[in-house]
């Protein structure tokens, strides 16, 4: 059997993200990803087997680089406030790069009952939910479950980004415009979310 080239394969999948994550081209034809690539289609299939398999190794690789970046600034061993604008920096950075991510994430979610966490992350989620516990104990943020606390600061990130096409056309904004709201938008969340 031939021996696969990694590069290319590489070459195949980060075409795949940009064209899913950063373009929003969710119902994209193998074709128009090789066409994308400079290759075939056959040689898409070569590493591929179908859009699926594709679509699947492309979304699994997302998420483990998404969450090994998140689980940096969460493990990392720095005051509270601190991770918190770091994980609002990660987590926006990356939304930025690709607004598409989460729509893709909820309909994979939805159209396959993927399981994203396993016992290992939610251990971690469990730990990090305790720091915010800590933290209302402390007094540095409102008290309330610490799910809500997290709902609120994924919403204040990501809302505004899968929103941006409605935004930017409802507030006449260019994409610069809108990129500079999202970023002085960084510092506001944590403004918002502490005491």
């Amino acid at each position: 059997m031939a021996i696969k080239d990694k590069g290319t394969e590489q070459l195949i999948k980060d075409t795949a993200k940009r064209i899913f994550f950063a373009e929003g081209k969710l119902h994209s034809t193998t074709q128009d990803i090789a066409n994308a690539a400079g290759v075939s289609r056959t040689l898409l299939h070569y590493y591929f087997r179908s859009k699926d398999q594709l679509i699947n190794i492309v979304f699994k690789d997302a998420m483990d680089e998404l969450g090994s970046r998140l689980d940096n600034v969460m493990d990392a061993d720095r005051p509270f406030k601190e991770k918190m604008e770091n994980l609002i920096d990660v987590f926006v950075t990356e939304a930025m790069a690709f607004p598409y991510q989460e729509t893709f994430l909820i309909t994979e979610i939805n159209s396959a009952n993927s399981v994203i966490y396993n016992e290992y992350k939610t251990a971690k989620l469990k730990s990090f939910l305790k720091q915010i516990e800590s933290e209302m104990v402390a007094g540095n943020i409102e008290t309330m479950n610490p799910i809500h606390f997290m709902m609120n600061l994924f919403s204040l990130m990501a809302y505004p980004l899968v929103m941006s096409p409605l935004y930017k056309q409802f507030f006449k904004l260019s994409d610069k415009a809108f990129k500079n709201l999202i970023i002085e938008r960084k510092k506001l969340i944590c403004k918002m979310i502490f005491k």
